[in-house]
Order: structure tokens, then C-alpha cells, then sequence
């Protein structure tokens, strides 16, 4: 029997499974509805689906680096005390190591892995250990050297944050203070020409007005605003910033110090983002009670 789109996405609506399991589901029961609910719920799959909706928003950010190229990914659980656990490690450590050869996120998620995709390895854990988790991010950075740090380690190559630090030279302990500094102080971009201009416009806005009410002459305002507007480059560009491994020196002083260029950075925290949930106890035990 040929598996239709509609069939496909009555199932997916009734299981809440993923598109392809839906569609596996259908294929292995011959296109029967009832049957595919039953497959994907003997699989663990349904299951799973019905945690999709809450928030996961702790796991671990894991780090890899090979042959000039770097990649940070994120996964994410709804607990901390799942982040501890050594089947999610081994799985983000995993996701990680497969993550060195895919181009983006969508990639990642269809990589293989022992033989199945990323993304039906993460649904079966899903069932197996009982709480949502998300593929969340990816990145990637290229350079002569990369460098990788995380802060917060739980295990090797994972932790709360990571940070890849990517230089022309090959100063492999300059680069690791350097992904350190990046870890404690998050800064926006590389430097004032990568910054975003909403970002930009949004602060001279506010530093203009904050400029005026002082009721000072223009040329005085205009001065002002430049001086404070430098501050604001200093304090959220990474060059700009003042080297926490030594701060009578901007982080791109440091750089030439030390006879390198920095040429990017990734900074990947946990859960960054993700708005959690308040629960109110009080209407949960009301609720368990049907009042």
C-alpha cells in the first residue's frame, strides 16, 4: 500500500512522533493507522512524543576539535541531574564526534550514528531515560589553530559552557587564556566592525538621550556621545576588552604580544535563551485533585 502524506500526518498528529518515524511506522504496518500507533508505541517513540512539549533548557554543551576545525553543540534535558548521567554523556560526547563532519545543524541531526541517525538516537533516549531533550544548536569555527576550553566540566569535552577560539599562529596556551577569557566575560563579537547595528544603533540611541538631558551645547554632546559610545566597543568587543589574565592590556595587545591574530570565537552556554517555566505548586496539586 503507498504511504501517502496525509497518512503520514494523521499519525504524526495522533502519535506526536517525528515525520520519520511516522512514516517507518506506516511502511512497517502496511499503511494501517491503528498498527502504526501500536509500533510506535511498542518502540518507546509515542512516548517520547508526549514529553516534546516541555521545556529542556539544562544538558551539556560538548566540544570537539580536528585539523583546524572546531565545533561546539548543545543538548538539552529538562533536568541537571539527567546532564549527569553517564548514557547522556556518552551521547553528547557522540553527537559531538559526529558533529566534526556535518555541515550545520539539519545535517547533524540525519548524521549516522552506530547506525542510526542523531536524531533517532536522541528520540530513543528520550523514551529510555523519560524526559525531553533537544538538539538545540551547533557551531562551527575555522582557523590556522583552534582552540577549545570548557568551563563548568562535567565530564571531558562537555560542560555549562563552550568556547572555540580560532587564531592565525599556533600559540596553543595563549588561545586556551583566551577562550577562558571569553567564558567569563561573553563578549558580543570579534570586534566593532563584527558588531550587530541594531546593537549599535540601540546604544547610541540611548546614550544620545542620556546626552541631552544634561543640557550641555552640542559640540559638548557630540563628544559625549563619542566617549561613551568607544566605552561601549571596549567593554562588549572581544579585542576591545581589557585581558582578564592581565588587564593593563586589551585582549588584542595581548595578541600581539603573544605574535598571534585572533580571527573568531564561539561562545555556547547552556539553556542561554530558553525561557523556563514557572510552576505554581498550589494549581498543580489543585489540578491533581480536579478542582
Amino acid at each position: 500500500m503507498a504511504i501517502t502524506a496525509q497518512m503520514v500526518k494523521e499519525l504524526r498528529e495522533t502519535s506526536g512522533a517525528g515525520m520519520m518515524d511516522a512514516k517507518k511506522a506506516l511502511t512497517e504496518t502496511g499503511g494501517d493507522i491503528e498498527a502504526a500507533l501500536d509500533w510506535l508505541r511498542t518502540k518507546g517513540l509515542a512516548k517520547a512524543a508526549k514529553k516534546s512539549g516541555r521545556v529542556a533548557a539544562e544538558g551539556l554543551v560538548g566540544v570537539a576539535v580536528a585539523d583546524g576545525r572546531g565545533v561546539v553543540v548543545e543538548v538539552n534535558s529538562e533536568t541537571d541531574f539527567v546532564a549527569k548521567n553517564e548514557a547522556f554523556q556518552s551521547m553528547v560526547r557522540a553527537i559531538t564526534d559526529a558533529a566534526l563532519g556535518a555541515p550545520d545543524l539539519e545535517a547533524l541531526k540525519a548524521a549516522d550514528l552506530g547506525g542510526k541517525s542523531v536524531e533517532e538516537t536522541l528520540t530513543e533516549a528520550i523514551a529510555k531515560i523519560g524526559e525531553n531533550m533537544t538538539l538545540r544548536r551547533m557551531a562551527r569555527l575555522e582557523g590556522e589553530t583552534v582552540v577549545s576550553y570548557i568551563h563548568n566540566a562535567a565530564a571531558e569535552g562537555m560542560g555549562k559552557i563552550g568556547v572555540l577560539v580560532a587564531l592565525k599562529g599556533a600559540d596553543q596556551g595563549f588561545g586556551k587564556q583566551v577562550a577562558m577569557h571569553v567564558a567569563a566575560t561573553a563578549p558580543a563579537s570579534l570586534s566593532e566592525a563584527d558588531l550587530d547595528p541594531a546593537l549599535i544603533a540601540r546604544e547610541k540611541a540611548v546614550l544620545t538621550e542620556q546626552a541631552r538631558e544634561s543640557g550641555k551645547p552640542e559640540a559638548v554632546i557630540e563628544k559625549m556621545i563619542a566617549g561613551r559610545m568607544a566605552k561601549f566597543f571596549e567593554e562588549v568587543t572581544l579585542l576591545g576588552q581589557k585581558f582578564v589574565i592581565n588587564p593593563d592590556l586589551t585582549v588584542a595587545q595581548a595578541a600581539k604580544e603573544a605574535g598571534v591574530e585572533i580571527t573568531g570565537f564561539v561562545r555556547v552556554a547552556v539553556g542561554e535563551g530558553i525561557e523556563k517555566e514557572k510552576e505554581d505548586f498550589a494549581a498543580e496539586v489543585a489540578k491533581t485533585r480536579g478542582a
